[in-house]
């Protein structure tokens, strides 16, 4: 059986809410009498969760040196998502809101897309097999738990996915600075999916002659661009007060 760590308060409460069968380890850090480690101690050991105490090296260790907050966990891999599992999820939505990142290899812009993504009601982000970032510790506990919720799409071809979308109805909608107008002068409304570029680099040129449309993101300062997830939420949030009207 295939196993990952994952790390951080809110990711390892995501799992414990939603799948606490997964979980095969947990390591606390020994000392630490907080009341948010206390209360996930509590909820671990109601779920019938074994705790294990271990000390700060220990836990850095397992983390490999990244921010854990003193709790690192052992769970199930679970299968990544793929073109199939997209079909069958927008089987069962008559007005998808999904979220393209075209090669996003940040794994803490990953999480923070995907943490936008579940604040906003996405039913779905969607990224390229290769040259992306993928569900890592630092994305999952940067999401917040939102990584647990939200499902994430790994596609093999980003393009054909695009034009499968389109083929079912959703509107493809890209960002892009040179765009002739900017996302609050389009209808953003029905069958929706948002396409954010690299960051630094922007859309693919495949990617973006696979949108059916390209808004830009109004800047009034001296700064030409913005960090990937926060263009993210401020495009997904535009769409969600649009469908809400």
């Amino acid at each position: 059986m295939s196993s990952e760590l994952i790390f951080g308060i809110h990711a390892l409460d995501a799992v414990l809410e939603s799948h606490p069968e997964h979980i095969l380890e947990v390591w606390l850090l020994k000392g630490r009498d907080d009341a948010r480690l206390q209360g996930l101690q509590g909820r671990l050991q109601a779920a019938g969760v074994k705790v294990q105490f271990a000390g700060r090296q220990t836990l850095d260790g397992k983390a490999d040196g990244h921010q854990h907050q003193g709790v690192v966990a052992r769970v199930k891999a679970q299968p990544a998502l793929n073109e199939a599992d997209l079909d069958a999820l927008l089987g069962s939505l008559t007005a998808p809101l999904l979220l393209v990142l075209d090669g996003v290899t940040d794994p803490h812009n990953l999480g923070a897309c995907l943490r936008t993504a579940d604040a906003a009601g996405v039913h779905g982000v969607i990224v390229p097999r290769d040259k992306s970032a993928g569900l890592t510790p630092v994305a999952r506990k940067v999401a917040c738990g939102a990584a647990e919720v939200v499902p994430l799409f790994q596609v093999t071809n980003l393009s054909r996915t695009l034009r499968s979308l389109q083929d079912k109805g959703v509107w493809v909608v890209g960002t892009a600075g040179e765009a002739d107008h900017s996302l609050y002068q389009a209808k953003l409304t029905g069958p929706l999916a948002l396409v954010m570029g690299a960051e630094g680099k922007g859309m693919r040129r495949l990617t973006r002659e696979h949108c059916d449309e390209l808004v830009s993101i109004p800047m009034a300062g001296s700064v030409s661009s913005l960090n990937v997830s926060v263009a993210t939420g401020i495009c997904l949030f535009e769409m969600v007060r649009q469908r809400g009207q």
